[in-house]
């Protein structure tokens, strides 16, 4: 794993943290699919384009650290690989390792206030899903898919999801696979936003 951050300290805080968990490899240079973990107060124009550097086209995940984000600014940066976002004040060690470990496993791990607000805004808009307009794709979302995305976005992990829905581990795995492979998306973060920016939950 590799940290990005805008200040020195905030760098050295969040190493100090995660220095000391086996299960986390601390390096200088990214390697492909490993995660970068980045620092910011608000999603700046310095922090998206370090992200674009990090994350471009070879499987990285990132999580973001910051003290806000608008939302509108969600679905710009799961585009662009974002698995996992810490609100700084809640980033004690336990919750940086989670969000780190969740996006080495190509998991999303988002704040549920974050999340709740996304739900509420896709609600208060017409369906595209539901009334076959223009923005509803061809290629969509099965009925199992939707079942699972809809757990997903609640913040479930794959044996909670299995269980809830009495389907094996594995075969949770595969739907995701599956749709994220058809679909072009990145990461469960970014499924999540496109079954909400497409009306399926």
């Amino acid at each position: 794993m590799v940290v990005h951050a805008r200040d020195p300290i905030s760098r050295e805080g969040v190493l100090s943290a995660l220095d000391r968990d086996a299960r986390i490899e601390i390096r200088e240079r990214k390697s492909p699919g490993g995660v970068i973990l980045l620092v910011d107060h608000v999603l700046s124009q310095g922090t998206l384009t370090q992200m674009r550097r990090a994350v471009g086209g070879d499987g990285s995940k990132a999580v973001l650290v910051l003290d806000t984000l608008q939302d509108d600014e969600f679905h710009e940066i799961v585009s662009y690989g974002v698995s996992a976002v810490v609100w700084r004040h809640e980033a004690t060690r336990n919750r940086l390792i989670q969000a780190v470990l969740a996006a080495a496993r190509g998991d999303g791990d988002l704040p549920a206030d974050l999340l709740g607000r996304l739900i509420r805004q896709m609600g208060t808009g017409a369906s595209p899903a539901a009334a076959g307009g223009p923005g509803f794709p061809t290629c969509g979302l099965t009925p199992r898919e939707v079942e699972v995305m809809r757990l997903v976005a609640e913040g479930f992990g794959t044996a909670k999801i299995a269980a809830e829905l009495c389907y094996s581990e594995r075969t949770i795995k595969d739907v995701m696979y599956k749709l994220t492979t058809r679909l072009h998306l990145r990461n469960r973060a970014h499924a999540v936003a496109y079954a909400l920016r497409e009306g399926y939950i």
